[in-house]
């Protein structure tokens, strides 16, 4: 009997030990298909960045992107996709969670209206509202019918880059705002009930409340959403090719073209370097600037 319960007392350690390395073993397929589909391809596209077609260490293709005539125009349409659509986006997905959220008869109804947009990929999204746009498109039909203009207006016109800007815009903010929607609902279901019923018993109104208790709980779900939608922002090509045609382009169009038109995939490749830097770059500063007190006491 003495002897069952010494090998049961040694078997506790083994087991506990065993159990510790458990949650290692079940990250290790994620860990697996990332290394293969994303660090790998990573790690191909710096180092054909930074070779020549010799083979070569060189600059040459950084050198090539940054000398041509469509890069510049490139880098600011893309800058001013990012800069117009992350803050619109976060406004409009917060007041679309809040509805959400809010005890409302039909919410299930209007959560599955609000998430549709997500199962139309970004170049079907971009030819659905190129045909919005275009000069005998639903827009002009429209305002024919209502009298408010007497022909057809030419929407998509080169020759306006606040407009393109504009219809890109809101062909992403269609497209994807919901997927910040989900994000920022799932974030305020965790936040508790009481903590708002509180800030309403001490006198609390509804935008104090959102201010002071739920704004402030909610940042570990900005975070995330904030740093899908920058990186998704600066990757955006399909929608700007399916409404602007070659009117407009962006990073990730310019990396597309120098693969598929030109066969140089060491310039892409050296597009794809600087979406990664741009991306970083911006998903750091914005998740610095939405830190929690946590972490900023760990800091």
């Amino acid at each position: 009997m003495a002897t069952t319960v010494a090998e049961q007392a040694a078997a506790v350690p083994l087991l506990k030990r065993r159990w510790q390395g458990l949650p290692y073993w079940l990250i290790l397929p994620t860990l697996g298909y990332l290394a293969v589909f994303f660090a790998w391809p990573m790690v191909k596209s710096f180092q054909l960045a930074f070779q020549d077609v010799a083979g070569d260490w060189s600059f040459d293709s950084i050198s090539r992107m940054y000398h041509d005539h469509e890069f510049q125009p490139a880098l600011r349409f893309t800058l001013l996709l990012v800069v117009v659509i992350v803050p619109l986006q976060f406004v409009i997905a917060f007041v679309m969670a809040l509805i959400v959220n809010a005890t409302l008869r039909g919410r299930g109804l209007i959560l599955f209206i609000f998430i549709l947009p997500l199962a139309v990929s970004d170049l079907a999204a971009g030819l659905v509202w190129q045909q919005i746009f275009t000069d005998h498109g639903y827009l002009n039909t429209i305002l024919q019918h209502l009298g408010i203009i007497d022909q057809p207006t030419i929407w998509i016109d080169p020759t306006h880059s606040n407009w393109l800007l504009g219809e890109v815009v809101l062909t992403e903010m269609w497209r994807s705002t919901s997927f910040i929607m989900i994000i920022l609902v799932a974030g305020m279901q965790g936040i508790p009930k009481e903590f708002g019923e509180a800030a309403e018993v001490f006198g609390a109104g509804f935008w104090q409340r959102i201010r002071n208790v739920t704004l402030p709980m909610l940042k570990p779900a900005l975070q995330v959403a904030l740093l899908f939608r920058i990186i998704f922002a600066f990757e955006v090509f399909a929608s700007v090719i399916a409404i602007t045609g070659r009117a407009k382009t962006t990073l990730a169009g310019e990396s597309l073209r120098w693969q598929g038109e030109y066969l140089d995939p060491h310039v892409a490749s050296a597009y794809a370097l600087l979406i990664l830097v741009l991306s970083l770059v911006a998903a750091g500063i914005a998740v610095r600037a939405l830190r929690t007190p946590k972490e900023r006491l760990l800091r």
